[in-house]
């Protein structure tokens, strides 16, 4: 895959995080029975990322929590041998009921993480309200989700990759298109 396009480096990330974060507490009207839940892997880190900002406005922390949605995708063939799903791990650690849950993501697509995501949060108790952020929304939704904070529209075709890169695994954080 080449590189076609460079979207957003390291300063564009966090200044578009630093807006997710503002939106969310105004949506929610401050962070009272809000709780982050970061979908694996890098938006649980960008979940995280969130979570510092909104305690530096907020002067208070979010609550937060971690979700691998590998065993709600109905599109990924992670089975053991026996044909039963892999479970993978929940790191939630506090009671969703009544809960103003805002999933996290790094790339908003098809919108089968999402819902593989929300299946994962009701199992686990019924929150008042799920609201989404995403990185980024690159569009060609096949399912009926969109998402309530966006770093960043970007209109791609389905041949095009966007690839996000962050500090915590991949030593640079950026956003690219690439072409397969």
């Amino acid at each position: 895959m080449a590189e076609k396009a460079n979207i957003l480096d390291e300063s564009a990330i966090n200044r578009a995080l630093t807006r997710i974060a503002h939106e969310i507490i105004e949506r929610n009207k401050g962070i009272d029975h809000c709780i982050l839940v970061g979908i694996k892997t890098r938006g649980a880190f960008l979940a995280n990322r969130l979570a510092e900002k909104i305690e530096k406005i907020e002067g208070k922390p979010i609550r937060i929590g971690e979700l691998d949605i590998s065993l709600y995708r109905d599109d990924l063939g992670l089975k053991y041998e026996n044909k039963e799903p892999l479970v993978k791990q929940v790191d939630i650690n506090y009671s969703l009921a009544d809960e103003k849950v805002v999933l996290i993501d790094d790339v908003l697509y098809t919108g089968r993480t999402v819902r593989a995501a929300m299946d994962a949060v009701m199992d686990l108790g019924r929150p008042s309200s799920i609201q989404l952020g995403v990185l980024v929304d690159r569009g060609h939704r096949e399912l009926p989700i969109r998402p309530d904070f966006v770093g960043k529209n970007i209109p791609t075709s389905s041949e095009e990759k966007v690839v996000v890169n962050l500090v915590e695994t991949d030593s640079e954080d950026s956003v690219t298109i690439h072409s397969r």
